[in-house]
């Protein structure tokens, strides 16, 4: 069997290695734009407070990953995929070339959303979804010390990230104000009692809290920006950072022809309607209608998918039990997330 993997996260290479200890004379491939290395995304909301971050959060190099037998394609971009002829297309150092295969999985995690009010003001934004961008915050972050002075960030969603995010750059000594369109914090996991019990430890960790703050736009001032709301400009941020959920990575499939709602869509065997593709992790929307954004099943998806695909079990895959935590200095919730 020549199984193709798209994309170098969790789900990608939990199942590439799974895949190859169940069937060590498979031929696995796994084609990846990024060049860091296999890291813990998990760990990005948690960049600053440790200054060995970007040695710490790669949990194998990809040179390790080719000792363990697996083939990685590095720094390609995919261009396409060919159905009817079973190959991808890419680009790799400016060169055009195909790789072919018998079953091809899809995981290509998904990108940082924007609000379509904020999208015209993109470029000002940072955003936290990937190795690259905690580096380019990090270096603004170098930069504003660098000039004696206390970086003062503003963060727009009080969700899972931004809170993970606002409470360890407040750690770490940063100024923070972090701006919430709801009422209440991470509404969509917690219930109003742990919503308040956050909103207290974040204001004891220094953070300015602003609810029901709709954001319209942002300004540049100089060196610094500005935060427009309905009725009032926030002024004097260092940075602002985009925490407003993210957006299934569905291009690929879309453009081959397969059928995509919010995520990728597959059945309860993760095949998409193209009987030699599948798709899992975050940019997979599941039989069940859910899109499975967390550690614990997403892995949990590669690990039973590596089992299926060397015919080692024919049960569907069924979502495991489990809760998502924040990750926010101090806080721990009283009562069950809600997933």
């Amino acid at each position: 069997m020549s199984l193709l993997i798209l994309g170098s996260g969790m789900a990608g290479v939990t199942l590439a290695e799974e895949a190859l200890k169940g069937n060590p004379s498979a031929l696995v491939t796994l084609i990846t734009e990024d060049t860091d290395g296999y890291y813990s995304r998990p760990m990005l909301s948690h960049g600053f407070s440790r200054d060995d971050i970007e040695s710490k959060i790669i949990l194998k190099s990809f040179d390790a990953l080719h000792h363990g037998g697996l083939k990685v394609m590095a720094g390609c971009k995919v261009k396409g995929i060919d159905r009817s002829k079973k190959t991808v297309r890419y680009v790799e150092n400016g060169l055009e070339g195909a790789v072919g295969f018998d079953r091809l999985v899809l995981a290509p995690g998904s990108d940082a959303s924007i609000p379509p009010p904020l999208k015209p003001f993109e470029d000002l934004l940072y955003v936290i979804n990937s190795l690259q961008d905690l580096k380019a915050l990090r270096r603004r972050r170098t930069e504003i010390q660098g000039r004696g002075q206390q970086p003062h960030w503003a963060i727009i969603g009080g969700g899972l990230i931004g809170s993970e995010v606002a409470s360890d750059l407040a750690r770490s000594g940063d100024a923070v104000t972090l701006f919430h369109a709801l009422p209440r914090l991470m509404e969509r996991q917690l219930i109003e009692e742990d919503s308040n019990t956050l909103k207290a430890v974040l204001l004891s960790l220094g953070i300015q809290v602003q609810l029901e703050a709709q954001v319209t736009g942002f300004e540049r001032q100089g060196e610094q920006f500005g935060v427009q709301m309905d009725n009032a400009l926030s002024s004097g941020f260092d940075g602002i950072i985009a925490a407003t959920g993210f957006k299934p990575r569905t291009q690929l499939a879309e453009a081959a022809g397969l059928e995509v709602n919010r995520g990728i869509l597959v059945n309860s065997w993760l095949k998409t309607n193209d009987e030699t593709i599948y798709a899992l992790g975050d940019a997979a929307e599941c039989a069940d209608g859910q899109i499975y954004a967390y550690v614990m099943p997403i892995r949990h998806q590669a690990l039973w998918l590596a089992k299926y695909l060397n015919g080692h079990t024919d049960a569907p895959w069924e979502p495991p039990a489990f809760s998502p935590r924040a990750k926010v200095h101090g806080f721990t919730a009283a009562h069950a997330y809600r997933i």
